[in-house]
């Protein structure tokens, strides 16, 4: 079915950035931003995920969105998100005219793999008040993969969505884009959920978990991606596979975190004080542990 060769290809044609001491990264995928309906799950976050990036924003980070960040199989049409959610992308806008934001697609937004549609669709806001046009993301050109290359080491860290490694939404992402669209987004509204998706499927889960794995066994090399929705940070004795989680818990977010060649798995969620104020905080789950202790190359 060609998981591993996927993988590999994303490897291959993977855009490169330097990793060391000076570099901050923030990793986040699965945010799913939709049209404000009520099948938008972004919906319940968008907050968390604000207060998170401004944070981010302020202290320095460049912002990975490492695939499904937004949510082009339900709403094909960008300009219903961008007006559903203008404040997110207003700072989303900042990080990329800071030349501070890298935009990587995933099977949800595999729409962005062709420039015509990133040109037609990102390179400007029109609006519907104003009635004037923006420029939005010029500029912005996506990719399937990316790697960070630790210039002392040569420690390579490959960050991707994950759908490389699931046949149903990498392989045959159309009939599966055609189903979710036409049929399950509605369907969410009664609690189910379409079974090519991982989300709620542990066997299938597993499954995709397992071909990351293998990747990394064969490959040597430590791997950071989404797409599960289940976040993960590998224990010493396990191989580096690293998982974002999602944007979309019920209360929450997590994300990635490297810095000072660090790395670390966080949580933003919205909590309530003593005095029934809510308040988003950000809480260390794992790590920090230095990036040489998941270097599995041989030699």
């Amino acid at each position: 079915m060609r998981t591993q060769e996927r993988l590999t290809e994303a490897y291959a044609g993977a855009r490169v950035e330097s990793l060391d001491p000076s570099c901050r990264y923030v990793i986040v995928s699965d945010c799913h931003r939709g049209d404000g309906s009520h099948t938008d799950d972004f919906n319940r976050n968008e907050n968390a995920f604000l207060c998170a990036l401004s944070y981010y924003h302020e202290n320095g980070f460049v912002y990975v969105e490492a695939g499904d960040g937004d949510e082009l199989w339900e709403q094909p049409k960008f300009k219903y998100m961008q007006d559903a959610h203008h404040d997110v992308f207003q700072l989303i806008k900042r990080f990329h005219d800071e030349k501070r934001l890298i935009v990587l697609w995933g099977n949800h937004n595999i729409y962005l793999s062709r420039p015509e549609y990133v040109s037609a669709h990102y390179d400007t806001y029109y609006d519907h008040h104003t009635q004037v046009t923006h420029d939005f993301l010029p500029g912005l050109d996506p990719c399937e993969a990316l790697v960070l290359r630790h210039g002392a080491t040569g420690q390579e860290i490959l960050v991707l969505h994950g759908h490389q490694g699931d046949f149903a939404n990498d392989q045959l992402w159309f009939p599966t884009m055609v189903s979710v669209r036409y049929f399950w987004r509605f369907m969410r509204a009664f609690g189910f959920r379409s079974p090519a998706s991982p989300v709620r499927n542990a066997h299938k889960r597993h499954k995709i978990e397992k071909n990351y794995t293998k990747w990394i066994d064969k490959h040597r090399m430590m791997l950071i991606c989404g797409h599960t929705h289940r976040y993960k940070y590998p224990r010493h004795d396990e191989l580096p596979y690293f998982n974002t989680g999602s944007s979309i818990y019920p209360a929450g977010m997590t994300a990635i975190e490297i810095i000072d060649c660090e790395i670390r798995l966080v949580q933003w969620n919205v909590t309530v004080d003593d005095d029934a104020t809510l308040r988003v905080k950000r809480r260390v789950l794992r790590g920090p542990d230095p990036l040489t202790a998941f270097d599995i190359r041989e030699g």
